[in-house]
């Protein structure tokens, strides 16, 4: 089958209906910016398990943990991933929140370079010269911005680095995307449930004091965490593993937009200069991943297609 071939119109509309989801995403928590951000994630970490896992129950009962959890070392890793991205999921919503959406976007545009330097470093993956070239060319950028702010960019980093090692762990625990998601949710339920009941026992809990509004918004958060990893779960299997490559860009793309030109964040020249080098580092890693993309036998398009599955807003990425 030719890679052309391989494009399946309903897998790439799935796709980029997820990165679109994932990209708008701040403007769905900044209308949650009066709940306090713990109180967000617990939620979502609630709602989203409900709505995984009896998604999964209706398709095939309960075999579908079973069978997750039947791998080696499957549960111990799910557990540090779950850890990974209650993290990313608490830094982001508290970005979004507080007015840091553009600072949240470099993150995600960061984190394909991350996912680079973490292969190198701890899978001993061997770069070629334009990769290498992207990655100096995005750490040029970093730097600038450091420099500009008088600090690094911890918000930016600290998604791109747990998104990362997130990813990495996904990587090497053999569980599919979804059940992968359904069983982090479910290590960290019992937590986020203890969180939301000493909140309410203190009585500052923000569900069910009378705002129907925002309990439907924090309600329908768990399901907004899982529909758009299900959506590209189904996409990715249907086209191009380079193409995937390519559309991830989508969600942080959307993200800056939505912080400049929606929520009235500032984008200055100045930062612009930082920014330019990161997505020009982005042009040479994923035009050197498309050419060799091509020369692979396609079948390589269709394997290894959950190792890239995001399970986060991030964009691409949970990662």
């Amino acid at each position: 089958m030719s890679q052309s071939a391989a494009i399946d119109r309903k897998g790439l509309a799935a796709a980029i209906a997820s990165y679109v989801l994932w990209g708008v995403f701040p403007l769905y928590w900044v209308l949650l910016r009066h709940v306090p951000s713990l109180q967000t994630v617990a939620h979502r970490i609630v709602w989203c398990a409900v709505f995984v896992v009896g998604y999964l129950s209706l398709l095939g009962g309960s075999t579908w943990l079973r069978d997750a959890l039947s791998r080696p070392r499957v549960g111990r890793l799910l557990l540090a991933s779950s850890l990974l991205i209650s993290f990313n999921w608490g830094i982001y919503i508290w970005a979004v929140t507080n007015g840091r959406v553009v600072e949240a976007s470099l993150g995600y545009f960061i984190n394909p370079l991350v996912n680079v330097l973490l292969g190198v470093l701890v899978l001993r993956e061997r770069l070629n010269p334009a990769q290498w070239t992207a990655v100096a060319i995005a750490g040029a950028g970093v730097l600038w911005l450091a420099f500009l702010h008088g600090e690094p960019p911890w918000i930016a980093l600290a998604l791109a680095f747990s998104f990362a090692f997130y990813g990495l762990i996904r990587k090497t625990a053999h569980v599919d995307a979804i059940p992968g998601l359904a069983i982090e949710s479910l290590f960290l339920l019992l937590p986020a449930l203890a969180w939301l009941g000493w909140a309410q026992w203190q009585g500052e809990a923000a569900f069910l004091n009378g705002n129907l509004g925002a309990d439907a918004l924090l309600v329908l958060g768990g399901a907004l965490t899982a529909l758009p990893l299900i959506g590209f779960a189904y996409g990715a299997r249907r086209i191009p593993y380079s193409l995937v490559g390519i559309l991830q860009y989508i969600a942080p793309t959307l993200q800056l937009l939505s912080g400049v030109l929606l929520l009235g964040e500032t984008f200055s020249g100045t930062q612009a200069v930082g920014f330019a080098c990161i997505w020009l580092a982005l042009a040479i890693y994923a035009a050197d991943g498309w050419r060799r993309a091509r020369r692979q036998p396609a079948r390589a398009a269709a394997e290894h297609c959950d190792d890239a599955v995001p399970a986060t807003d991030g964009a691409a990425p949970p990662r």
